[in-house]
């Protein structure tokens, strides 16, 4: 991928437009990696509001590795209000899509007041 490098010599600025691209056609992938540019502040600069805005795109689309870093997000109050609860239904939907991270975030909240 142009944007990380994979495999060829990284070109953020062409990257993050074909990322745009396949976010604006709604594909969970794009709109997940395109979130964390905005996120990591990689070749974009860092805009949290952005980033949470397309995690969720993508994670209402099912994509499990959005659905952890935007219940990150909630939990952290990073571009959106801290939000336990929000953050808790996030990590147990990627759970339940596979992403064990979330799995054992969820042990960690069970095991915090």
């Amino acid at each position: 991928m142009l944007s990380s490098g994979d495999g060829v010599l990284p070109d953020f600025d062409e990257g993050v437009c074909w990322l745009e691209k396949a976010a604006e056609q709604g594909y969970p992938a794009g709109l997940w990696r395109l979130g964390l540019h905005y996120l990591r502040g990689e070749g974009i600069p860092r805009d949290y509001v952005k980033a949470a805005g397309l995690l969720r795109k993508a994670a209402a689309r099912g994509h499990e590795a959005a659905q952890y870093e935007l219940a990150m997000m909630y939990l952290q109050g990073l571009g959106v209000p801290p939000d336990r609860t929000l953050a808790e239904k996030w990590f147990r939907l990627a759970a339940l899509n596979g992403n064990r991270d979330a799995l054992a975030m969820m042990k960690d909240l069970a095991d915090t007041p």
